[in-house]
């Protein structure tokens, strides 16, 4: 398992690209976990997304169903 935190981070769109291509490659053989804020580089992964608040699930699914979902939007966007 590879856990990673916040690996886009201070990079240039490029090295984000490549940093998602590179973890997508890993993941055909080991489990990935990716802890991100970046949304366009967790769309680019492609993969299910589990949101979290304060250790608790707050919502599962892709990242449309995620972002779209009323308390994920409640909670993080303040609305």
């Amino acid at each position: 398992m590879l856990l990673v935190d916040e690996p886009a981070a201070g990079m240039t769109d490029a090295e984000t690209h490549q940093t998602a291509e590179l973890l997508k490659e890993i993941n055909k053989e080991r489990s990935v976990v990716v802890v991100e804020h970046d949304m366009v580089f967790v769309r680019e992964l492609g993969v299910r997304v589990t949101c979290l608040h304060e250790g608790s699930v707050l919502a599962e699914g892709d990242i449309d169903q995620v972002s779209a979902n009323d308390r994920v939007i409640e909670v993080y966007l303040g609305r």
